[in-house]
């Protein structure tokens, strides 16, 4: 097993541990290393096999986790993705904030796992009020793992409804572009409605300004095209979704930002950064890939939202679909959608159930 893995019981898969890019001056990408590798396939039910006799990962599914609150997210996203047989796996980034407890439930259902290192910015950036994005930076080290040819990160509340490997086949720029290009990576837009009207949020964040209200015309143009860029509105992403292809430079150019004396407002931690700093250099999707649960609700979108359309939907906000079922697993939410959720869950405890594995209790 390679230095730096977690073991996984069942069954083995090697991921190539991260280069310590915060501690080292330079990142080279390893040809040799590309040309050796092999692809997995899952099957019927996620179980990883190999494919010839050495077997290295390149494209991933990939999720971070920093604390214990988020791991039935995290699990029942992977067995979501087994479960409409995606052909690329998930593997779990962690930090050492991870108690030993969480590593050790997610290693028992053969998630393969990779730690990272944890990421914050210098303190001359204003952040935002919520304690929640603390822990969200270290998302941005995914831009440094040159191991993979191509990533795409999900967070640990989003589930997946529909097979959308598809997204391995975008376009996006190659990393001999230096993040130069106008392709660098691929996310959705946040909405921007505002619909609980928090006070901390951005005065201009209203439906008017949001992307997503100019295809209210339009909605099933919605299901497969994001909406236009309009250089007189916000153009925020939100990254609960990024598909990229790691890269030396961006990577590097994103930590020379975070430990540089520039001033800027982040209130959403590390997609107020990327949207400022790749400002018209990413790709949109439409919003069936990162479908944000309030875009549903009346008075938000409701106007574009499909049910059938949606391929991974996004729990944002609090609470959570896990912390609002009893010691059973029933469902006591009053947001419809967390049932998807829940029925899934349920899929889940069983499956484990006969597989030996024992039930999470977090």
């Amino acid at each position: 097993m390679l230095k730096g893995l977690t073991q996984s019981t069942t069954p083995p898969i090697k991921v190539p541990l991260i280069a310590q890019a915060l501690h080292q001056s330079e990142i080279t990408r390893s040809k040799s290393f590309l040309n050796r590798g092999t692809y997995v396939r899952h099957d019927d039910m996620g179980e990883v096999k190999n494919i010839g006799s050495f077997t290295r990962v390149f494209i991933v599914w990939s999720s971070l986790v920093t604390n214990i609150e988020y791991v039935p997210g995290l699990l029942t996203l992977d067995y979501s993705l087994k479960k409409v047989k995606s052909k690329y796996p998930l593997v779990a980034l962690y930090t050492d904030q991870l108690p030993l407890e969480a590593r050790t439930a997610i290693a028992a259902r053969g998630i393969p796992m990779q730690r990272i290192d944890f990421l914050a910015p210098k303190s001359g950036l204003e952040h935002s009020v919520e304690e929640r994005f603390y822990f969200c930076w270290s998302k941005l080290m995914v831009f440094g793992l040159i191991e993979y040819e191509r990533l795409v990160l999900l967070d640990s509340d989003m589930l997946v409804l529909q097979n959308m490997d598809e997204l391995i086949e975008m376009e996006l720029d190659p990393p001999k572009l230096a993040g130069t290009g106008h392709r660098v990576f691929a996310a959705g837009y946040a909405c921007i409605c505002n619909p609980l009207e928090k006070p901390h949020y951005p005065k201009d964040w209203s439906r008017e300004h949001c992307p997503f209200s100019a295809q209210h015309t339009t909605p099933l143009v919605a299901q497969t095209t994001a909406p236009s860029t309009n250089e007189k509105l916000p153009n925020i992403l939100n990254s609960g979704l990024l598909l990229i292809n790691p890269c030396v430079s961006i990577f590097n150019h994103i930590i020379d930002f975070l430990r540089s004396d520039i001033k800027l407002k982040v209130n959403f931690a590390e997609q107020s950064l990327l949207s400022e700093l790749f400002h018209g250099r990413w790709v949109p999707l439409p919003y069936t890939y990162n479908a944000l649960k309030t875009l549903r609700w009346k008075g938000v979108h409701s106007e574009i939202w499909r049910d059938d359309c949606v391929k991974n939907i996004h729990y944002i906000l609090t609470p959570k679909p896990w912390e609002e079922i009893d010691a059973e697993g029933r469902n006591f939410s009053n947001e419809p959608t967390h049932q998807w959720w829940v029925n899934l869950n349920v899929e889940r405890w069983e499956m484990e159930k006969r597989r030996g594995i024992p039930r999470d209790f977090f």
